[in-house]
């Protein structure tokens, strides 16, 4: 991973949703964006990410009503941030260390520019990997 940086390996495209949302209109956007996960707001407030998993953990195996349920309700609230210009390796070991599997990625003002996944680690920098070729984007269907 050395001579990498976050930059290089990070998704660029950063999908926001407001913590009054619907978890199921949540999930349409994830699915049609191929996505599994969104940065949550509150007003201009970042309040947090929603991901996949924080919908089948918290919301499906707890049977929630995905109509009525607001996002907001399910999201992590605590996220890790990574600048940008960092090391793709300390975002390695920041994913290790903190347990989590994406990382909001920020400039040096704090303005966030992306997020980066295990599998965009995976993808960039060892493709041959058994996580890159799970973690590659399988078409919609």
């Amino acid at each position: 991973m050395s001579g990498y940086r976050v930059s290089d390996v990070m998704t660029r495209q950063v999908v926001y949703l407001s913590t009054e949302t619907p978890l199921d209109e949540a999930a349409r956007v994830m699915k049609e964006a191929d996505i599994g996960d969104v940065v949550v707001t509150d007003g201009a407030t970042l309040a947090g990410m929603l991901t996949d998993r924080d919908i089948v953990v918290r919301a499906v195996a707890e049977r929630l009503d995905p109509a009525t349920t607001t996002i907001g309700s399910i999201i992590t609230r605590e996220v890790v941030m990574i600048e940008q210009h960092c090391a793709a390796s300390e975002a390695a070991t920041l994913m290790r260390e903190r347990g989590v599997r994406r990382i909001l990625v920020c400039d040096v003002d704090r303005k966030l520019v992306g997020i980066v996944s295990l599998g965009d680690l995976a993808m960039q920098l060892d493709p041959n990997s058994a996580l890159s070729e799970i973690s590659e984007k399988a078409p919609v269907v």
